[in-house]
């Protein structure tokens, strides 16, 4: 076979697999679309329902002993954003977020201490996990001015938050829920042909805080 003969072969080996793989992009694109349009119209009725419904919230605590007072969940707030993928508009992401507040009377405000530093951290984990507003204050010795500890004032209110990420190539879904169960974030990809009206009511099971099988 001659050197133009070999490179023919190769371009036209080349030109099958480009078929292919747009054949493949195409169909996971669509997939995605599919899913990611259902998960959209499910969110966006769910927010019209726990607004209305405004279910309890999660046992929240920002040092893991003193427990905040019964929450609820209201203000959910649904929005989706899309993007340009290979000259065609596709859905980038989809989220949902809400506000955590005190089931009767205004917010109260709080205040832990910490020392430690695997304490510290898991405080201040807390704190930025549920977007909590507070002071932070260094506490230290009158005379010597060394670090004795540090103090978090903070008002007992937080969010809670929903993000569904589209992976088109992969035909896959990100879902990351913050704040469902306490100060937390849970995360887990599922496949686009997996989505479905069961599949996403787990789903608020899970914000609503009830028993269920999403993650």
């Amino acid at each position: 076979m001659s050197f133009l003969n070999q490179l023919k072969s190769q371009a036209t080996a080349l030109q099958s697999q480009q078929v292919a793989d747009g054949a493949l992009h195409e169909s996971n694109r669509a997939k995605t679309e599919l899913a990611s349009k259902t998960v959209w119209l499910y969110v966006a009725e769910l927010a019209k329902q726990l607004n209305v419904i405004a279910p309890d919230g999660p046992r929240l605590s920002i040092d893991g002993k003193t427990h905040w007072p019964a929450m609820k969940l209201c203000a959910f707030r649904p929005d989706s954003r899309k993007k340009m993928l290979r000259d065609k508009e596709v859905f980038d992401f989809i989220a949902m977020g809400w506000d955590i507040v005190v089931r009767e009377g205004t917010a109260p405000s709080g205040s832990v201490s910490v020392n430690f530093p695997p304490d510290l951290e898991r405080v201040e984990k807390r704190i930025a996990a549920g977007a909590v507003k507070h002071e932070r204050k260094e506490i230290r010795h009158p005379e010597k001015n060394s670090l004795q500890a540090i103090r978090f004032d903070y008002v007992m209110q937080a969010r809670g938050n929903l993000m569904v990420t589209a992976d088109h190539d992969k035909a896959q879904l990100r879902f990351r829920v913050a704040n469902a169960s306490g100060f937390e974030v849970l995360q887990t990809t599922i496949g686009a042909e997996r989505i479905s009206s069961d599949l996403l009511d787990e789903m608020a099971k899970m914000i609503v805080g009830q028993p269920n099988q999403f993650v």
